[in-house]
């Protein structure tokens, strides 16, 4: 195991690299940096000033080894327009945006699970099509169209929950089903297909032979084999709920990360949106890494070293 987690936190590191070196590069792709961050109109000497101030005036492998050093530092500078810590602005996001995302995980794996489950057992029946049915209308309809569905017809029309902010748990309904919806639907079609495949083998079939109950067959013998790729499909929707947290937040009101990205990216607040992106990508890694130590816990036939 310890092996695993070295070469794992080597790989890591290399991915942050790249990461780091793409968040760099960003800035550049629109030609001059200093120009492109500040208002139209600008006087170019204001420009000039500005270019020498943020150090775009040097040489491009001086000003990535130095952004490098610093973001290790945690030094990603202040922001541009209010003048405050960018890391700090960032990291105050994240308890909430890892809430949301925590949220739309358990809201899909609840969905996700019984249907998956359901639709394998009974392959073929009405409950089988409604569950794909319900599947594909996840992958389908976009994240925005259903929030706004959402809060006219439970905040508006019913008025179950709030609209925006984040006091307590009603806060987080509607935003975690809106960034469960599309992770919610592929993991059952994943657990149904996995379930579907492993229910065919002869071990299963032994248990069947021995007087099993279906219910006892699918819990103890198919369904531990069918979740590894359950589990690997929920370590790949990380990203997606935190890129799907950015849609909810803004939809929603809601104080997290993206929400603060979206108002950077709209200010040119590039110290900002470079804390983001890399901060977005370590919790990334982070919960990647810890999903693959559970494999073992599900599967001891699995072993890293």
């Amino acid at each position: 195991m310890w092996g695993f987690l070295v070469r794992r936190g080597l790989y890591n590191v290399f991915v942050l690299l790249g990461v780091s070196f793409l968040t760099f590069a960003l800035v550049f792709l629109t030609g001059d940096p200093a120009a492109a961050l500040l208002p139209l109109g600008t006087p170019p000497e204001q420009i000039d000033s500005f270019r020498r101030q943020m150090g775009f005036d040097r040489p491009l492998l001086v000003q990535y080894a130095e952004f490098l050093w610093k973001a290790v530092q945690g030094d990603f500078g202040v922001s541009l327009r209010s003048r405050d810590n960018a890391l700090t602005m960032v990291l105050e996001r994240v308890p909430a945006t890892l809430k949301l995302a925590g949220a739309g995980m358990l809201a899909a794996v609840l969905v996700s699970m019984p249907l998956g489950i359901l639709a394998a057992a009974r392959r073929g029946s009405w409950i089988d099509h409604l569950a794909r049915l319900v599947a594909l209308l996840g992958q389908t309809i976009p994240g925005f169209w259903l929030a706004i569905v959402l809060i006219y017809i439970f905040s508006v029309r019913l008025q179950w929950f709030p609209i925006s902010g984040s006091d307590g748990w009603r806060h987080l309904v509607l935003p975690a089903v809106v960034i469960a919806s599309t992770p919610a639907a592929g993991m059952t079609r994943l657990l149904r297909a996995g379930l579907v495949e492993v229910m065919s083998r002869d071990y299963v079939r032994t248990a069947y032979a021995k007087g099993l109950a279906k219910p006892v067959v699918v819990a103890r013998h198919a369904l531990r084999n069918a979740l590894i790729p359950f589990i690997t499909m929920m370590a790949l929707q990380v990203g997606y709920l935190l890129g799907g947290a950015v849609v909810a937040e803004v939809v929603f009101a809601y104080p997290g990360m993206g929400r603060l990205a979206v108002q950077a990216i709209t200010n040119r607040d590039l110290p900002v949106i470079q804390a983001f992106v890399m901060v977005t990508a370590v919790l990334i890694v982070t919960v990647n890494l810890l999903l693959d130590i559970v494999y073992t816990m599900i599967d001891p036939r699995i072993r890293y070293e």
